[in-house]
């Protein structure tokens, strides 16, 4: 038997979760289920709200473009979240909703624009990343939605990492050195038992100036890495940067 139910569609409810509850379903999600899936009276659907599990709801149809769901038992109990922030110079729109459904496959618990001198993107629309990212939570079977700060400077930002937090800042400078050895190098030198709390910061287009780089550098608890002898675009790198960074020290290790 598979471990995850792939059959049934799955939707993000803004509601607390226990056996019983009824949602009436807003206009997009009856659309979603009853007029694009096809979906009938009784059909299963799967729930989460980001706190309490997964639950399994049941389709009780209203009228012809109307409906709500019952909830019946929960499949998943909820999971402790990772601890991988994500701090990130904006990019144009469609983009932007890539590196944010990225970040929310790759585990980031908390998505955080930040501002640079190069930023070339649109003014950040909060609402739109937050859709993004349910969005991918929801295709993915994620069970926590991951926190989305507005857009600050990249100074506050690096300010507002508590120390202990091993910041992963991925500069096309570096030299070119195994990142998995530098990674475990520097969660050695933090010790501790488990792995860190961490960040990545991924700058914009054409880099950090030299003087945003040497701010990133200046702050304790950094490692500066290379991801090879290519130049990535930003949206890429910052998909490799937390594969590396989950596989060696965050949820991908296996135990």
């Amino acid at each position: 038997m598979a471990a995850y139910d792939f059959d049934a569609p799955r939707l993000y409810l803004d509601v607390p979760m226990r056996a019983g509850v009824q949602h009436s379903l807003d206009r997009a999600q009856a659309n979603y289920l009853l007029g694009v899936l096809r979906r009938a009276q009784g059909d299963r659907v799967l729930v989460f709200n980001g706190r309490d599990g997964e639950w399994v709801a049941e389709i009780r149809p209203t009228g012809r473009k109307a409906g709500d769901l019952v909830l019946r038992e929960q499949a998943r109990p909820q999971t402790q979240a990772g601890d991988l922030h994500y701090l990130f110079a904006p990019l144009k729109a469609a983009r932007l909703d890539y590196v944010a459904q990225k970040a929310v496959e790759m585990g980031a618990s908390l998505i955080q624009p930040v501002i640079t001198r190069r930023t070339q993107g649109d003014r950040i629309k909060h609402e739109r990343l937050a859709a993004n990212a349910i969005e991918a939570a929801e295709q993915c079977g994620i069970l926590t939605i991951p926190e989305i700060r507005e857009a600050i400077p990249l100074p506050a930002a690096l300010a507002a990492l508590t120390p202990e937090r091993l910041l992963v800042f991925c500069d096309e400078d570096a030299p070119i050195v195994d990142p998995v050895a530098a990674l475990r190098h520097a969660a050695a030198e933090q010790g501790g038992n488990g792995g860190p709390p961490l960040a990545v910061v991924i700058g914009p287009e054409g880099g950090f100036t030299p003087e945003e780089r040497a701010l990133v550098l200046d702050r304790p608890n950094t490692v500066r890495l290379s991801l090879g002898p290519r130049i990535l675009r930003a949206d890429t790198a910052a998909v490799a940067v937390m594969a590396l960074v989950q596989a060696v020290l965050g949820d991908g290790r296996g135990g």
